[in-house]
């Protein structure tokens, strides 16, 4: 039987997608480590943990999306480094037990096929997996005419780990007496991208490609896409250099929605505002809809993107490592006795 109907006409390319395949392919393949088995295309990325170096493992795994981020890459084009923004919220859940990150899948949904769009949003998947150590040995593609607009996107990533069932963090070591030690983050990352909609272009009206701010010589659009910071390795080299009592990953919440997390019901964390500087890019969106502090601290990050509870006496140590491996940090505060709070003290500084 030839004509009649066929999935072409009903929007799904499979040309598209055999040639998109056909670019991410090289990419892929550059993020292998030794333990990869096989090759791209299979039902199912294979490998081997056991030639990982591990006595005891436990793999931790860990899923997350790149949320209304995505909205801003797709206004503006600019999708090669969104990819990075999905690997940094995976892998640096990861580390929270103590894990190193060994591989990570992706799933790509889209509107209509683009090789050219796939081919840049699997770019930054790819460069993000491998500044994070860990390999693409999966991923998936779907097309979703008539229930997403051409251009629009979504991405979700699946990351998996492994520790030691020795070395697991689960927050019990945390006691009275830690220090807090955090890991700056100069942007969003990928969190509260709905509250920045709204406040830019709903409340203030704001074009993303005007200045970020009055005398600023980037746009708006280069604040808010400016890529997460992947902290997974320089947290991993920490945990194996220095006792680490716990490590909150600061995301949707702020901080004081992640870091009790990690915290036992009998302490209390004391967090200083005046302890860093608060990004520029934040206090802008505070003032374009008058939010509250309070309401700022729980959506966003606030300039912290980690933080670790480490004994008093490893705390200027864990600093140095950190910074030797290009992840400025600080002490920002300390655990007390308590009930699992976090409270956030003192001024911030902008």
């Amino acid at each position: 039987m030839t004509g009649g109907e066929n999935y072409r006409a009903a929007g799904v390319d499979i040309d598209a997608g055999e040639e998109a395949v056909r670019r991410i392919g090289p990419l892929v393949r550059a993020t292998y480590r030794p333990e990869v088995v096989g090759d791209i295309g299979g039902f199912g990325g294979l490998f081997d943990v056991g030639r990982a170096g591990y006595r005891d493992p436990l793999l931790v795994s860990a899923t997350d999306g790149v949320g209304t981020k995505a909205e801003i890459a797709r206004q503006t084009g600019r999708l090669d480094t969104i990819g990075r923004d999905l690997v940094a919220m995976c892998v640096d859940d990861l580390v929270c037990a103590g894990a190193a990150p060994l591989f990570f899948l992706d799933y790509l949904a889209v509107g209509s096929l683009d090789p050219d769009a796939v081919e840049a949003l699997v770019t930054g998947i790819a460069d993000g997996c491998r500044e994070a150590g860990c390999a693409l040995i999966g991923g998936e593609m779907a097309e979703h005419p008539g229930v997403m607009a051409a251009d629009q996107f979504d991405l979700v990533g699946f990351a998996v780990g492994a520790v030691e069932r020795e070395a697991v963090l689960d927050g019990s070591a945390a006691v009275a007496g830690d220090v807090l030690v955090a890991l700056e983050s100069p942007n969003l990352r990928s969190n509260g991208f709905s509250l920045a909609r709204r406040l830019a272009f709903g409340v203030a009206g704001r074009d993303l490609d005007a200045p970020a701010w009055e005398g600023s010589s980037t746009t708006l659009a280069d604040e808010l896409l400016d890529p997460s910071v992947i902290y997974a390795p320089a947290v991993v080299a920490t945990l194996a250099a220095h006792e680490v009592h716990a490590v909150a990953h600061v995301t949707g919440g702020g901080l004081p929605g992640n870091l009790h997390r990690v915290l036992g019901d009998d302490v209390d964390a004391v967090v200083d505002r005046s302890t860093w500087q608060v990004p520029r890019i934040f206090r802008e969106l505070q003032a374009m809809g008058d939010v509250a502090d309070d309401e700022m601290d729980r959506v966003f990050n606030m300039g912290l993107g980690m933080v670790l509870a480490v004994p008093a006496g490893e705390a200027d140590g864990v600093v140095a490592t950190l910074a030797a491996h290009d992840r400025p940090a600080r002490i920002v505060g300390g655990l007390v006795e308590g009930t699992g709070r976090v409270l956030m003290e003192g001024e911030a500084t902008t």
